[in-house]
C-alpha cells in the first residue's frame, strides 16, 4: 500500500569535530525500517541538487557531507527525505553553512616521546582526509603539576613536533593542546585533557 510518509524533522546542518554533518529525526509515526536520501546544493548554483552516494537509502539519521562538498569555501545547504517501499516524503532543507567559516574544531590528541634530555610532543587531529591540506595549527601549554604557571608554545603547524629541553625540569609535568584555524576569524578548540609525565625522576 501507499503510506503517507511524514518528512524528517529537526533537519540541521552542523559543523562538529572538523566535519560538516547533516542530522535529522524521523518523522512522526515513521516505520522502523525507513531509509533516507540526502542531496546538497551550493549557494553559487542554487537548484542544482548534487547526489551524495554514501547517503542514499541510509538507515542512519545523519550524513557526513565533508568530503562530498566540491568547495569548502562556498555556502551549501542540504536536504533529506524519508523513503519506505514506494513511498517518499517531501524533501526538508537545512540552513546554509560553509565549512570554511563554520567549522568547529575538536581538541588534538597528543603523543609524547621522552628522551634523555628532551621531550618531543606531537599533536594529531581527527581530520577528514579531504581537509588535511588546510592550514591547521595548534598551541601547546606545558606546566608543572599543581602550578598555575604555564609555558606556552603557540602557532605550530599540525605536523610539527615541539621539542622541549628537559635538562632543568624535575617532577611531574603536564601537556595540553588546542587546535587552531584561521578563517574569517581565528577559531580554536577547547584544550585537550592534560597528559602528565614524570621527568628526570630519580627512582
Amino acid at each position: 500500500g501507499h503510506v503517507q510518509l511524514l518528512p524528517p524533522q529537526n533537519v540541521t546542518l552542523l559543523s562538529k569535530d572538523f566535519a560538516m554533518i547533516l542530522t535529522w529525526a524521523p518523522g512522526e509515526g515513521s516505520p522502523p525500517d525507513v531509509t533516507y536520501t540526502v542531496r546538497y546544493e551550493r549557494q553559487d548554483r542554487l537548484d542544482k541538487w548534487v547526489k551524495v552516494p554514501h547517503c542514499r537509502n541510509t538507515p542512519r539519521p545523519f550524513c557526513n557531507l565533508t568530503c562530498a562538498l566540491s568547495n569548502l569555501y562556498v555556502k551549501v545547504r542540504a536536504r533529506v527525505r524519508a523513503e519506505w517501499g514506494r513511498s517518499r516524503s517531501p524533501w526538508v532543507k537545512s540552513q546554509l553553512r560553509d565549512y570554511y567559516s563554520d567549522v568547529e574544531l575538536a581538541p588534538p590528541v597528543l603523543s609524547l616521546k621522552v628522551r634523555e634530555n628532551s621531550i618531543h610532543v606531537r599533536a594529531s587531529f581527527p581530520l577528514p582526509t579531504c581537509v588535511e591540506n588546510l592550514t591547521w595549527k595548534y598551541d601547546l601549554n606545558v606546566w608543572e603539576a599543581g602550578s598555575e604557571d604555564k609555558k606556552k608554545y603557540e602557532g605550530y603547524f599540525r605536523k610539527d613536533t615541539v621539542t622541549i629541553n628537559t635538562t632543568a625540569l624535575r617532577g611531574n609535568y603536564c601537556f595540553s593542546a588546542r587546535a587552531l584555524y584561521e578563517s574569517i576569524s581565528l577559531k580554536h578548540s577547547e584544550f585537550s585533557q592534560p597528559v602528565c609525565v614524570l621527568l628526570n625522576h630519580k627512582g
